[in-house]
């Protein structure tokens, strides 16, 4: 990754957060060690993704149904859930959920492609989408959209 990359707070939070659980290769991203390390429960059912809290009790709850490396990305959605928001979102303003549920779009990227581990990718390959969704275990879909941002602040930083 080039030097004139600046990455953003939420991004560094989440490096830093890996790095104290002990995560620094993409094979020690596993949903149940993150929850685990945060006393969340994890569970796997024929129902849509979702995160509850209620006091100390905390658990994800994520659709089976779906494709493994969905399912991946839903379990980063609703950590970010857990980890970011409060409130109920069937009771909150429309506004107000929108900004959640774009924050947790923003989390999962960054999340599922932590920085201190997407950097030591060759970011030039011509299937670097492919790798990073093979290694990180996540859509090359998420992937594109995470070079793309990156890409993104690169070039606003040039400017």
């Amino acid at each position: 990754m080039r030097r004139s990359y600046s990455p953003t707070p939420l991004e560094t939070w989440i490096s830093r957060f890996y790095k104290q659980l002990g995560i620094t290769t993409p094979d020690e991203l596993d949903e149940y060690r993150i929850a685990r390390s945060l006393n969340i429960h994890l569970l796997y059912k024929e129902v849509p993704s979702m995160s509850y809290e209620f006091g100390r009790f905390k658990s994800i709850t994520i659709d089976k149904r779906l494709p493994p490396k969905v399912q991946r990305e839903h379990f980063y959605h609703e950590l970010c859930h857990i980890l970011r928001h409060a409130g109920r979102q069937i009771m909150m303003p429309a506004a107000f959920r929108e900004l959640q549920e774009w924050d947790a779009r923003n989390f999962t990227r960054y999340a599922a492609l932590p920085l201190h581990m997407i950097s030591k990718f060759n970011f030039t390959q011509p299937d670097i989408v492919v790798v990073l969704s093979e290694h990180f275990k996540v859509t090359p879909e998420l992937c594109s959209e995470r070079l793309r941002k990156i890409h993104e602040r690169i070039k606003i930083a040039a400017e």
